[in-house]
């Protein structure tokens, strides 16, 4: 964050009320949590599960410059406390945001999407780097409360901001534009996710759409031309999108594709990548990243160059190759459309003789869909080189049953109520020179799960 006093601060939130004996003290980060404030940092009391306003002493103890309430603090003694008062702590962050978002010279770029929106964001700022000075969301700051916090803490010298913009109800994703008025937008597609807030895949794809409506007026909206319904809603919602896809005739298109055990190959602008992460999704997500270089000023060559180097995403397709095993890891989220691609990462990587493990999590919030989607999974492990499924959860044995239905191979079955019942028997089920697939739902918890598979030892 570019320092700024706090009458600047409270000013920037439209707030009057504030201390003005502190009113030249200056702030020089954010944060809505006291376990971490820095000192130096405005502290937001948010009201959620806990409410912020009893740790405001906590935090201005650790050092911060200033604290924004709206009410009273539990157990703050001090009336000369520097303090900015607001009515609504959360929409005074969302205000400062947008504030400080349109008093920098930054160009936002904006992505979002039901799958993708992280690895695009991951590519897009790593590609970015070799030629500005780029900030990112940090981990998936996407809702209410990290878009905000993305913004805020992007420094004085940064050029580029990259943020992810996420929903599970309609009208966010045109709230966090309106916040964030980025200069260039992505839709990496719309699937079949959060149906308990959208009810179908039409008003998911109309929120995911809705990015456009703060985007600045001459900025690109990149949309995903594989999904037709999708590009037809942006066509009409909207007079130009760009459209990218692995069909030949869409403005932006990667051909040639080919998928390996863990890289994929694309040909992108005339020019063949190697892309260091499997599976097609992500040459989609690499080809929404170019769209966004190219239009910031970026080669090809450049990009090329630059995408060779791309670390691994933590929990996201990240592959792991452990005492005798070889481990999948992409237990952050989980919906139909990525378990279908992580299950095709699985199928590329299994050698000719090996054992395919796949820990299955619950996919949530999918609404009265939930258990017909999950018997759709079932197929698709079915048709998988899945030898040993370990189901964890209600709705992962809906996905065991449909796969025992519909399999035509010796397919080994193992159902969980919980991911720690899972991984005490975990140690029992798994073999030295197998390939584990982790994968669920982040309410899942299946990161235990991958611990425990960390620490096999086998006597080979």
């Amino acid at each position: 964050m570019t320092p700024t006093p706090l009458k600047q601060l409270a000013h920037m939130m439209g707030s009057q009320t504030f201390s003005e004996a502190h009113a030249a003290l200056v702030c020089r980060g954010v944060s809505t949590d006291s376990r971490t404030v820095q000192p130096g940092d405005c502290f937001f009391a948010l009201t959620g599960e806990r409410d912020g306003h009893q740790y405001v002493a906590r935090a201005l103890e650790q050092g911060a410059t200033c604290a924004v309430v709206s009410r009273p603090c539990h157990g703050l003694d001090n009336p000369g406390a520097p303090l900015i008062q607001v009515p609504d702590t959360l929409g005074a962050l969302a205000r400062c945001a947008q504030t400080y978002r349109r008093q920098g010279q930054y160009t936002v770029v904006g992505i979002t999407g039901s799958v993708g929106k992280t690895s695009t964001r991951w590519i897009t700022a790593h590609c970015l780097k070799s030629k500005y000075r780029v900030h990112q969301s940090p981990k998936n700051f996407n809702n209410h409360i990290g878009l905000p916090m993305t913004l805020l803490t992007a420094g004085p010298t940064d050029e580029v901001i990259v943020a992810e913009m996420g929903s599970n109800a309609p009208g966010e994703i045109a709230d966090l534009s309106h916040m964030a008025e980025p200069d260039v937008a992505v839709v990496t597609n719309a699937h079949a996710v959060h149906l308990e807030g959208f009810g179908c895949l039409e008003a998911v794809m109309r929120e995911k759409i809705s990015i456009g409506q703060g985007l600045k007026t001459s900025g690109p909206l990149f949309v995903n031309a594989d999904i037709p319904a999708l590009a037809d809603l942006a066509c009409v919602e909207y007079a130009s999108p760009v459209l990218f896809g692995l069909n030949p005739y869409c403005d932006i298109p990667a051909l040639n594709v080919t998928t390996l055990p863990n890289s994929s190959r694309a040909t992108i602008h005339n020019t063949d990548l190697e892309i260091p992460l499997p599976g097609p999704g992500n040459v989609l997500n690499t080809l929404a990243a170019w769209a966004v270089c190219r239009h910031l000023g970026m080669s090809i060559e450049t990009f090329a160059e630059a995408i060779k180097t791309l670390p691994p995403i933590a929990m996201r397709g990240e592959t792991l190759t452990l005492d005798h095993l070889a481990l999948i890891c992409d237990c952050y989220n989980a919906n139909p459309a990525s378990m279908k691609n992580a299950l095709a990462i699985l199928d590329s990587q299994a050698k000719p003789d090996q054992r395919c493990v796949f820990v299955a999590g619950d996919m949530a919030e999918l609404g009265p869909d939930s258990e017909a989607l999950h018997e759709a999974l079932g197929s698709d492990i079915a048709c998988s080189r899945v030898n040993l499924l370990i189901a964890v959860g209600p709705l992962s044995g809906i996905a065991a049953q449909n796969a025992q239905a519909k399999t035509n191979k010796r397919l080994q079955i193992e159902c969980f109520e919980d991911t720690m019942s899972a991984c005490a028997a975990l140690k029992s089920l798994i073999q030295a020179g197998d390939l584990i697939l982790v994968k669920g739902s982040r309410s899942a918890r299946l990161e235990r799960a991958v611990d425990v598979l960390k620490s096999l030892s086998f006597d080979v």
